[in-house]
């Protein structure tokens, strides 16, 4: 694609790079590349086009920064559980059971408990096989065809360490409960008790589920009361996997007063996390202001840290750092090449084994250039 034109000029027929630097020579005008960190699209700039400057796609750096924190996050849990045990003993004497803001949920029926553990139970059978595979000389890619699951699956289980917990889904457009338990909470320690009046003043901050939903909330006030502070073992298991991550990359500014108050929690209990958040935002806040000049700097603070997960991730960044530095400092990206990657393969779907690449380049050329 021409980034300025905003068009897309050729199509070629697979990812190597010799095909892609051949035909960059014929196109000697070209003064700069957008690409991904893959060694062969470099490969491909550097033979094809050795005048431009490679610039390296920001969404892709930040991608592996983000797998870099998830091993991280792996790590620091065994230190958060161990910080929570220790307080375990002074949650014993309170009078009351202490339900945490982020346990505060409505109780899970029993069907619906059955087949979430039945799926997890499956899971995690999957898991301990593809675990276990590679001590036997299997490579990920033998691993997924003998499991019959993706390739892409089995390098993300096998680089995260550990198991992965299902995500719970998100209908669009929709405010969920668990984002209100904050306001409800407050409105409930003031006095509030009447479910109905709850529910219609979450409804003006953009709550659309039922009334009935508020009163299975409220049922767990039966059982004592919520707080905002504190861990437990079983919460920050769940915060780890379901929320830290999400919070550790998104800008202060845009944090609820709840995410802000869980956030600070963890990096209390966990000096590790604590600098490694700091160093994180740096960086984002590098990609966000493109301020690439920074890079150097923020490199020699992860070379005297003691985080391996992230100086991985900088020493990814130092074999490629020209295009990095670039990416951070360059308004170009590769998100334009990726909306129209979308419309190729629904074209690639219509055409399904009727017909080779020379018909498929034509037909791509010429729907992309009927949408322009």
């Amino acid at each position: 694609m021409n980034l300025e034109s905003h068009k897309v000029v050729d199509l070629l027929p697979d990812r190597q790079a010799d095909t892609a630097a051949r035909w960059m020579r014929h196109h000697p005008d070209i003064v700069a590349v957008s690409r991904d960190g893959g060694s062969e699209y470099a490969k491909a700039a550097s033979q094809g086009a050795p005048q431009a400057i490679q610039v390296g796609d920001r969404f892709h750096i930040v991608q592996n920064l983000t797998e870099a924190t998830q091993l991280l996050l792996a790590r620091c849990q065994a230190e958060i559980v161990a910080a929570s045990k220790a307080d375990e003993s002074e949650r014993y004497d309170q009078p009351k059971q202490i339900i945490l803001i982020e346990e505060w949920r409505p109780p899970e029926p029993a069907h619906v408990e059955k087949v979430r553990l039945t799926r997890r139970a499956g899971r995690s059978a999957r898991y301990q096989q593809v675990v276990q595979l590679p001590e036997q000389g299997m490579a990920a890619k033998e691993i997924a065809c003998r499991l019959d699951l993706s390739q892409r699956t089995v390098q993300r289980w096998l680089t995260a360490g550990t198991f992965p917990e299902a995500k719970k889904g998100r209908v669009a457009g929709r405010v969920p409960l668990r984002h209100l338990r904050a306001s409800v909470l407050k409105r409930w320690e003031e006095g509030e008790r009447t479910g109905m009046t709850l529910w219609r003043e979450i409804q003006d901050q953009g709550y659309t589920g039922t009334q009935r939903s508020v009163y299975r909330y409220l049922e767990t006030r039966h059982s004592g009361r919520s707080e905002s502070y504190g861990l437990s073992v079983s919460s920050s298991e769940v915060f780890c996997h379901h929320g830290c991550l999400a919070r550790m990359s998104r800008d202060p500014e845009t944090l609820e007063d709840i995410e802000r108050e869980d956030l600070g929690a963890f990096c209390q209990v966990s000096p590790t996390l604590l600098k490694a958040y700091r160093l994180i935002q740096e960086f984002l806040s590098m990609v966000h202001k493109r301020e690439g000049q920074r890079l150097d700097t923020w490199l020699e603070q992860i070379a005297k840290s003691d985080l391996p997960e992230l100086q991985r991730f900088a020493h990814g960044v130092e074999l490629d750092k020209a295009a990095v530095k670039a990416g951070l400092t360059w308004p170009i990206n590769n998100g334009m090449v990726e909306g129209h990657v979308t419309k190729l393969k629904l074209i690639k779907r219509q055409g399904y084994g009727k017909a080779g690449f020379p018909l498929l380049r034509q037909r791509v050329l010429h729907a992309l250039e009927q949408t322009r």
